[in-house]
């Protein structure tokens, strides 16, 4: 699942990042490779996701870059910015939560979702649950 970031340079010092669809999801970094690295932003979302998940919500819906840049809270912030995009597996949330399941696809298409989550950088697991959580938040 791919969020979105945007990444500001405060005082000279340190980098501050936002994820639009997640308020009040923030992380912070000396470098950009803080900011992308095992507990930059990336943590920062999987903790949000899990305390959204265990209070029952669902994960707000994300949207592009190009969204988050033309409209609302950081249209006005072209120049200022740097944008990114974080990908977070959800199996890596909390291992005691997730669950192995057993379920039967026909090769054509799991060929298919193999080809295209492995485009995409994406485990096959990954790449089925950000399908599902498509579909359901299309669905709602």
């Amino acid at each position: 699942m791919e969020f979105p970031i945007v990444i500001h340079y405060e005082d000279g010092k340190s980098y501050g990042v936002t994820v639009p669809d997640l308020p009040g999801c923030f992380s912070a970094g000396d470098t950009l490779n803080d900011v992308f690295g095992p507990h930059g932003a990336r943590e920062a979302i999987l903790l949000h996701v899990e305390g959204i998940l265990e209070d029952g919500e669902a994960i707000p819906e994300r949207k592009s870059i190009e969204d988050h840049r033309n409209s609302g809270e950081f249209a006005e912030e072209h120049e200022d910015v740097i944008w990114g995009v974080v990908d977070v597996d959800l199996a890596d949330i909390s291992q005691d939560r997730a669950a192995r399941i057993q379920i039967t696809l026909p090769s054509r298409l799991l060929a298919k979702i193999d080809r295209q989550a492995k485009l995409q950088g994406k485990s096959r697991s990954a790449f089925l649950v950000d399908a599902a959580e498509k579909q359901i938040s299309a669905a709602a």
